[in-house]
Order: structure tokens, then sequence, then C-alpha cells
């Protein structure tokens, strides 16, 4: 029989079988080459090879490298201010006293010891002697750390509590404006209007003194302080840019007021909280002195000054000691505080770089911008 001849037909046909066939013979290899060498790749890994991911190499995640610098410059600044650094060491240290020095005191506070009655500062009588002892032989240091405890505990939660009530309600009052910033102003004045020691005085005389009733009396009277302070920063922040285009994009006031509003008006209210502290520890000082704050057996540094001054002139460490502790507490708190309200200011945070002696009205504009 004649031989046929392939058509043009078959041979492209068998062209692109075989074309195929090759095509899918070299996806094969490829695939079991890269199945292969991934498996060879983890079983090395399992084996112990080093593997190059970024906790192997030390390499820091972007938060962590943008914060470590951040926290390092804040020591470095703090470190450079001698004043500042010393107002933190000691709220530090009188923090950790009033936090675990009953701990460490046990009952020595009320012990006790007629015939250690009066007895001067001195080395001979043990630590407890160190700062001599009161009229009832009970050591001055022991009540000393007992009633920083009692002193903080009633000055830190008034701050607290009219900090948190009189920043919202401010920052509500001057985001909304209008009838609720009107009413909120007026009942900041009406309360601003009588002295804070007077309508602790008479509340105190009224109801029973404790150190609820004071925290209560002092953070009612402290709120309009914050109010203000949160309503000007609102009033004046509402109006920026960012914050008309988050309310264009339909963002609720209280996540305007939260993200947007408080972060700028913090370190101001932090500022005032500060000081305000250092009011609220001496309003406290003064209606225990006057007797109507903290009473016997709990002790405060006023109950210690009022307690000791008849004995000022024989036994002047009784009363001397806890002023002195009132007076280094204050004046600490508030030399931190003006070094907190810099350092959180970016317009005022490159002065803290400079030298102490070039601090002042020589140094007006920052250094970058002097030609």
């Amino acid at each position: 029989m004649p031989r046929e001849e392939p058509t043009t037909a078959d041979t492209t046909a068998g062209a692109g079988a075989d074309t195929t066939t090759v095509g899918t013979t070299a996806a094969d290899t490829r695939d079991t080459t890269e199945v292969s060498t991934a498996a060879d790749t983890r079983d090395a890994t399992a084996v112990g090879a080093p593997d190059t991911t970024a906790a192997d190499t030390g390499a820091d995640t972007p938060t962590d490298a943008a914060s470590a610098p951040h926290r390092a410059n804040w020591w470095r600044m703090l470190g450079r201010d001698r004043a500042a650094a010393v107002a933190a060491v000691v709220l530090s240290l009188v923090v950790l006293v009033a936090l675990f020095g009953r701990l460490v005191i046990g009952d020595r506070a009320q012990r006790q010891d007629l015939d250690s009655s009066l007895r001067p500062p001195s080395l001979g009588d043990g630590v407890y002697g160190l700062f001599g002892t009161d009229v009832l032989g009970r050591s001055v240091l022991a009540r000393l750390i007992d009633a920083a405890a009692t002193t903080l505990s009633v000055a830190v939660p008034a701050v607290l509590c009219s900090l948190l009530i009189g920043s919202a309600l401010g920052l509500w009052a001057g985001y909304h404006g209008g009838r609720r910033e009107s009413l909120a102003m007026r009942v900041a004045d009406v309360i601003l209007s009588f002295p804070s020691l007077l309508i602790a005085v008479v509340v105190l005389y009224v109801f029973s003194p404790s150190a609820l009733n004071l925290v209560l009396i002092l953070a009612v009277a402290r709120i309009p302080v914050y109010l203000r302070t949160a309503r000007a920063e609102a009033a004046e922040l509402r109006s920026r840019l960012f914050v008309d285009a988050a309310r264009t994009f339909g963002t609720p006031s209280r996540s305007i007021i939260y993200r947007h509003i408080l972060p700028i008006a913090l370190p101001t209210l932090l500022t005032v909280a500060t000081l305000d502290f250092c009011f609220v520890m001496l309003t406290e000082s003064s209606l225990s002195f006057l007797g109507i704050g903290i009473q016997p057996p709990d002790v405060s540094w006023g109950l210690m000054v009022a307690q000791g001054r008849q004995y000022l002139q024989t036994a002047w460490w009784i009363t001397v000691l806890p002023g002195l502790a009132i007076v280094f507490t204050t004046v600490s708190a508030t030399v931190l505080a003006a070094w907190v309200r810099m350092a959180t200011d970016p317009a005022q945070r490159w002065r803290l770089t400079l030298p102490t002696k070039r601090r002042g009205a020589s140094a007006a504009v920052p250094p970058e911008l002097i030609p």
C-alpha cells in the first residue's frame, strides 16, 4: 500500500503535543526542584542552620526603635536639669515611703514609751530614735513615715477625682460651646466664689471629720480649676483644621474630643494637677492643724505640726520635721511640674538640651535658627 504523507494539521498537532509534553516536563521539573529546595531549607533550619529573621538578627521593630531613643532623651534631659532631678528623687522617695513604709515600721508609730518622752534626735537610740520622740515617747521617724501614707492617701485621690471630672466637663463644654459652655462656666464661677478652705471648714464642722469627707470636699472644691483650663484648651482647638477635617468625615464628637483634643490638652492639665497637688496637701495640713482634718489615732503631717506646737520651745523636732516634710514635698512637686510642662511642650523642649547657664532670656530662639 502506498505510504501516506502526514498532513500539515497532523504535523502541527504533533508538534504541539510534543511542545506540551516538553513544557509539562519542564514545569514538573521546576516544581520538583522548588519543593526539594524548600524541603532542604526547612530541614537545614530545623537542624540548626542560621535563620536571618529580624528576631534572630536583633533588629528592632519600628515602634521599639522610635520609642527607645525617645525614652533615653527624656532621661537625658532630666539628668541635665539638677533641680528637676533632685525634685524627682525626693518625690520618688516620698511615694516609696508612703507605699511600703507601714510594712517596715509595723506599730512603731503608735507604740508609747513614757520613759523616752521628748528625747532629742540622736544616734544612740537606734534608727527609730534618729529624729527623737514626742511627748508620749513615740518615734517621730515612725510617725513621719505613717503620716506620709495618710497625707498622700488624701491628696492623691482628691486631685485625681477633680482632674477626671473637671477635665471631662471642661472638654465637653469647650468643644460644643453655646449654652453648655455657659452653664458649665456659671457652675464653676459659683464654686470659685467661695474659698475652698472655707467650704472645707464649714462642711467638716457640720459633718464628722474623716479622710473620706476630706477627699470629697477637696475634690469638689478643685473641680472648677480643671474645668476652666480644659474649657479654654477645647475652645481654642475646636477651630483647628484637623478638628474640622475629622468633623467633615463624620467622626463623632466623643471620638474627636478623646482622640484629637485630649492628647494636646493633657500636658497642661497634668501640670495644673501637679501644682494643685501642693495646694491640696497644704489644705489638708491646715485642716488637720485646725483639728477638723485627720483625727487621732490616724496621723498626718499637719496633725503632727498641730500636736507639737505647744512643745516648740522645748522639743522643736516634733513640729519642725513634719513641717520640713511638707515644704520639701510641695517644692519638689512645683519644680518637677515646671520641668514636665517644658518637656512636653515641643516649642520649649529645646531649652532643656542647653546647659543650665544658658537657659533664660539669652536663649530666646532655638540654636538651629541662629544664623
